[in-house]
């Protein structure tokens, strides 16, 4: 009897390349994590999540409630978004950036990841390289890679504020750069670029004929003398090769609501929306009648949940920097610290010697019960993020079991 023929199904692979080549979202997976600890009785104090601990605002709540009633929403709505949704997102932006857009330039979509997403897969062909400053948003490479391009990272560390320079931009440009990704306020650094800096890279973009792809969902959440400017406000001749990024996930505390958008040129927006129809068709009507109330109303709750932060901003940063062997820059924005450890790395700590900022959040999760995303996650190790989005006691407790473990670094 001959050997029985080898099975192809054994052999073939069952997930394409292009998709089996995407890392988890670390930021979720830390998040999950600590909620599966927490789940087995563990009192486990995550730093992970990028959301507000705010409930979403009563008004938006109200409003959301009174659509799920109208039958309009019960139906298909236009891929782009609703028209009121859009003049009232090109409304507010006006209002808050001094960007003068036109609903046409606007496409709602499912959160801001989906708008990141699809601007890429729009602006990219196979080669295109896009310059991406580190540390990073942990979804901008897979998205980058996913649309057949390519991210040349431009590092930055503590010792420049995590701010790129032009200098640097230059040095990383090549015949094939077609995009560069911009973020401030930052995340994971909280770094918010000056508007000089931000009116010269502007400028190098424009003479060089690059898009700027400006990432500006925490434009509302800076301190101290910081502010956020928009780049095409700053150097207009960049509007028509530049795609803004927002959504109300971080301002109005709607993580779970899903509303992003994109800002750009027509034919940008009307071939993003072309590949929307197909993605995903309209986003939830209930989540965008939301997200016009947000748009539309008053900013008040918003500077509440950005009095709170920075309180936490200012106490998160004196108890970090007061653990032997963590630096913990200021930030600016947002609503995360990134502190260097890579002065704790090689030490024992508990009988173990954490060789990189990975193998240390290990080590305070298992020892500490604390939860933080390692550096590894942004393109930068020997750093950590911790977002300060979460309660002022259990901040502090968090804080206070990281600097009793790390204590003890030899």
């Amino acid at each position: 009897m001959g050997a029985p023929e080898t099975s192809t199904a054994s052999t073939e692979t069952r997930v394409s390349a292009r998709v089996d080549a995407i890392a988890e979202s670390a930021t979720l997976a830390v998040d999950a994590k600590a909620k599966a600890l927490k789940a087995e009785g563990r009192p486990v104090i995550g730093f992970g999540a990028g959301e507000p601990d705010f409930a979403t605002p009563e008004p938006i709540v109200r409003a959301a409630q009174e659509a799920c009633a109208d039958t309009r929403n019960h139906r298909y709505s236009p891929a782009a978004g609703l028209p009121e949704l859009r003049e009232a997102i090109a409304t507010k932006t006006a209002r808050d950036s001094d960007h003068v857009v036109q609903p046409s330039q606007v496409l709602v979509t499912n959160g801001g990841k989906q708008a990141v997403y699809q601007t890429f897969a729009t602006l990219l062909d196979p080669g295109d390289e896009v310059l991406l400053p580190a540390p990073y948003w942990t979804t901008y490479p897979e998205a980058i890679s996913l649309a057949g391009g390519s991210a040349v990272e431009v590092p930055t560390d503590e010792s420049t504020g995590y701010l790129v320079t032009l200098e640097q931009l230059e040095a990383a440009r090549t015949p094939r750069t077609k995009v560069l990704l911009f973020n401030s306020p930052s995340n994971p650094t909280g770094a918010v670029y000056p508007p000089e800096r931000i009116a010269e890279i502007g400028r190098w973009a424009v003479e060089h004929g690059i898009w700027v792809v400006t990432d500006e969902i925490y434009e509302h959440l800076v301190y101290g003398d910081a502010r956020h400017v928009s780049m095409p406000v700053v150097v207009p001749e960049l509007a028509e090769r530049c795609v803004v990024l927002n959504g109300v996930a971080k301002t109005y505390a709607m993580t779970g609501w899903r509303i992003g958008w994109m800002i750009g040129p027509n034919d940008v927006i009307k071939a993003a929306t072309n590949l929307q129809s197909h993605l995903s068709s309209n986003v939830a009507n209930v989540s965008q009648r939301a997200a016009l109330e947000a748009v539309s109303g008053s900013l008040d709750a918003v500077a509440e949940m950005r009095a709170a932060f920075d309180r936490r901003r200012r106490t998160i940063v004196e108890r970090l920097s007061a653990i032997p062997g963590v630096n913990c820059p200021e930030p600016q924005g947002a609503f995360y610290v990134y502190p260097s450890v890579k002065e704790l790395l090689g030490k024992e700590i508990r009988g173990t010697r954490p060789r990189t900022s990975a193998e240390l959040a290990e080590v305070i999760l298992e020892h500490a019960e604390v939860a933080v995303v390692p550096g590894e996650a942004f393109g930068t190790p020997g750093y950590f993020r911790m977002s300060y989005a979460l309660g002022d006691e259990d901040l502090a407790e968090g804080v206070r079991r990281m600097s009793e473990l790390l204590s003890e670094a030899r």
